[in-house]
């Protein structure tokens, strides 16, 4: 499960298998028992969130979206 950063207590990975055929590129949140999957193509956006609130998922999409090219370096990086 390779973390791709952490901000605000919140580890922010991929799993290594994530799906056959693959799942667009996303990237995954959590905290203590909340978890969200947030998609980053087309846009940033929340797949699905549990444990975190509505505020806590804005800055979520907000903390994706200033490293969203971080994030699909490190998932072709990844994934090849």
């Amino acid at each position: 499960m390779p973390v791709v950063f952490r901000a605000a207590g919140i580890r922010f990975h991929f799993f290594s298998n994530e799906g056959d055929p693959r799942e667009p590129i996303h990237i995954h949140a959590r905290r203590d028992n909340a978890e969200a999957k947030i998609w980053l193509m087309p846009a940033v956006e929340i797949a699905d969130s549990y444990g975190f609130s509505r505020r806590e998922q804005a800055e979520l999409v907000r903390l994706v979206r200033e490293r969203r090219d971080e994030i699909v370096e490190a998932w072709h990086d990844h994934f090849g």
